[in-house]
């Protein structure tokens, strides 16, 4: 009896730790009609998604250029990093999602010749797809969305054109977009293509933080509670800099950080904790 009673414990004591640990899977897919193809996305499940019928927050976390999906689960450490911050109290149990954009087009953007639509993709296909496979909670306070340099500047662009959907967006090491139409077509010659002046007016309208900023209706300044990370050497520091004063010009709420680095993962494992107690502050009642 005694050895059945301590082979229980063992078994009991071994269930308990691995619920503390949550799963992350990188080379999952979806087909994309939009994108007339596969594409990969990364998911981090907290640790009961598995033990639990509970519904969850979701964080979606946007690589940079050159990386993919798997970019915050290898160098980023989001696994070990969401569990220490779950188990430590600083954030609550969620969902965190990394799409697949390392595509040949620079950055989350819809192109301005209509030939390759990944902002459409995202909203229209990726995050419904998603909501609708996981347990995932589908009001806006329990969406947030995070990412570095260019997934720092998908940040700022999809919650400053869709203010409605998200509760809180935290770009890290920012790439802020073009600065005028000069900087934009500069942009759109990384992907070889011609463009009219339209359609690069068009283009830097939708993707320049600077002008979505000035843009921004009156009635949805504060609709998103904002959290920005730059380090001191980083070398957009510039343009982060120039939003946090377009925003305070603005009055647009939000939290800006300068820490001593730079523009590396040692520099964003460090903003990650930050990331998701700040998020985590929506997705709570307070």
């Amino acid at each position: 009896m005694k050895r059945v009673f301590i082979y229980l414990l063992v078994i009991s004591l071994s269930s308990n730790i691995l619920a503390q640990y949550g799963k992350v899977y990188d080379s999952l897919t979806l087909t994309s009609k939009i994108l007339k193809m596969e594409r990969k996305y990364a998911i981090n499940l907290p640790p009961d998604y598995e033990s639990s019928e509970r519904s969850y927050p979701v964080l979606y976390l946007l690589h940079g250029h050159g990386d993919d999906q798997t970019g915050w689960v290898q160098f980023g450490e989001v696994l070990n990093i969401t569990d220490n911050a779950i188990k430590e109290g600083k954030a609550t149990a969620m969902i965190i999602v990394m799409p697949d954009a390392n595509t040949g087009n620079v950055g989350y953007a819809n192109l301005p010749n209509g030939n390759w639509n990944y902002e459409d993709f995202f909203f229209e296909e990726f995050m419904p797809y998603i909501e609708a496979t996981y347990r995932i909670k589908s009001e806006k306070r329990y969406r947030a969305i995070s990412g570095l340099s260019m997934g720092g500047g998908g940040t700022f662009t999809y919650a400053l054109r869709h203010p409605e959907l998200f509760s809180a967006a935290c770009p890290l090491s920012a790439s802020c977009g073009p600065l005028n139409p000069e900087d934009a077509e500069r942009y759109l010659k990384w992907n070889k293509q011609e463009y009219s002046d339209k359609q690069i007016q068009s283009y830097y309208e939708s993707q320049s933080v600077l002008e979505l900023i000035k843009n921004l209706p009156e009635n949805q300044k504060n609709d998103v509670r904002w959290y920005i990370d730059c380090g001191d050497d980083d070398f957009l520091f510039e343009g982060n800099g120039l939003v946090h004063i377009a925003m305070r010009k603005r009055e647009i709420k939000h939290e800006f950080r300068i820490r001593d680095g730079a523009h590396n993962w040692t520099y964003w494992r460090e903003s990650l904790p930050e990331v998701l107690a700040f998020v985590s502050m929506s997705f709570r009642q307070y």
